[in-house]
């Protein structure tokens, strides 16, 4: 895993011992030489503190744009970028500057302080970001209401150019449900994997009982959950999930809980895993039942 990464799910900060539990004593170095981690004491590294975004797009005479804007507006993001990103007018030249930026062009540039509008910054990460990445911000901005799913869907359908399809996959798939990153990338891992129904937050609920599931086939009651550590590494939180599953199996549900790890590092084994606990899709299965017959039926005439 990336030293920014094991930095970044330590909180902030973490000591040489825990990140060479995950990480080779070269990949430490070259990311401190890189500037991407900071020695803050003996033994102990955190990442390098954000420059500033608006003097940044000031100095292009720009604004804020793309991921950069997406934290200033409040949104999730998967990972902060590693330099401000900027829009400025397209043919401007970059101007000479101390303060490190990533450029982008475009003629029409809506902006409010200095930066992208709330719906434009949504829209600009759909386009330039993978699937997963644009869809934990699209989730983020309809969950806090400052961009309406049928606004977002139709500004995508008049895009053109580079990244339009991908915005507009974005927008038609975006939900504001999601309650984290981690939840919006695992949809996003089954959505490309062309896993659908499952629905986030979903509700299971009765006299005795409720609670939230972070996505739910209803149909075939498939719990899936994001686990992060920060939210279930307590004793307490470990009985309240055990009350939980158990409080779920009895009424029915499959429950797979999946790590950051799993999500980020191995999707591959997650699309698996769910659909192997899909089971085949029903006409596969009924093929699968005549076979079966067909094999076991008696040859005539014995």
């Amino acid at each position: 895993m990336p030293v920014v990464q094991l930095i970044r799910l330590s909180g902030g900060t973490a000591t040489f011992a825990e990140l060479r539990a995950s990480a080779s004593g070269r990949a430490i170095r070259k990311a401190l030489a890189a500037g991407s981690i900071q020695r803050v004491a003996k033994g102990v590294y955190a990442l390098p503190p954000a420059g500033d975004p608006d003097a940044a797009a000031r100095a292009q005479g720009g604004v804020v744009s793309h991921l950069s804007a997406a934290i200033l507006h409040g949104f999730d993001v998967l990972e902060a970028p590693p330099a401000t990103q900027v829009t400025v007018p397209r043919g401007q030249h970059r101007r000479a500057s101390t303060l490190a930026c990533h450029l982008h062009w475009a003629d029409d540039v809506p902006a409010l302080d200095g930066r992208t509008t709330k719906l434009r910054t949504v829209l600009d990460c759909a386009r330039t970001l993978p699937f997963a990445e644009g869809l934990c911000v699209a989730d983020s901005a309809l969950r806090e209401g400052v961009v309406q799913r049928d606004q977002l869907v139709a500004a995508a359908a008049t895009l053109a150019g580079p990244g339009s399809a991908r915005a507009r996959r974005v927008a038609a798939d975006a939900d504001g449900r999601a309650e984290s990153p981690l939840e919006s990338v695992l949809r996003a891992v089954l959505l490309e994997a062309g896993i659908e129904e499952f629905v986030p937050q979903w509700v299971v609920q009765d006299r005795t009982f409720s609670a939230r599931i972070d996505l739910a086939h209803p149909r075939m009651k498939l719990a899936l959950e994001a686990d992060s550590f920060a939210h279930h590494g307590t004793r307490s939180a470990l009985a309240r999930d055990c009350r939980r599953h158990t409080n779920l199996t009895v009424r029915g549900w499959r429950m797979l809980r999946f790590s950051w790890e799993d999500v980020m590092l191995d999707p591959g084994w997650v699309v698996d895993v769910v659909l192997r606990a899909l089971g085949p899709p029903p006409h596969q299965a009924a093929a699968v039942v005549t076979a079966i017959r067909r094999v076991r039926r008696p040859a005539r005439g014995v």
